[in-house]
């Protein structure tokens, strides 16, 4: 009884991996490639391998092995690090510019150099 709900935790928590990282991979293959370098986060395709790597790994391989827990922190890297610097840089992030101008800088609007 009591293996198999550490079974079906085991089950849950890869599953949770598997969507987790292939969250990431989706989300980082819809991203413009210019962003990755105006955020100065390595490339795309940099990004598109690890966490494709990072996702077949976790449908392969059992949670309890070496090589699922690496694609989660690369994932992990991803979500915390890389992804808000790609909204920010795209103006797709909770902490945009609210109520802005198009023609506002970084500092405030732009007003032309008057």
């Amino acid at each position: 009884m009591l293996m198999q709900g550490f079974a079906n935790f085991m089950w849950l928590l890869s599953l949770a991996l598997i969507v987790f990282s292939g969250f990431a991979l989706v989300d980082a293959a819809i991203r413009r490639e210019d962003a990755y370098r105006a955020a100065d986060k390595k490339t795309k395709p940099f990004w598109l391998i690890i966490l494709g790597l990072a996702f077949i790994v976790n449908l392969i391989f059992n949670i309890l092995s070496f090589l699922p827990i690496i694609g989660l922190i690369a994932t992990i890297v991803y979500m915390v690090d890389v992804r808000p610097a790609l909204r920010q840089i795209t103006g797709k992030g909770g902490g945009g510019r609210r109520g802005g101008s198009s023609s506002d800088g970084p500092y405030g609007p732009y007003n032309g150099g008057r």
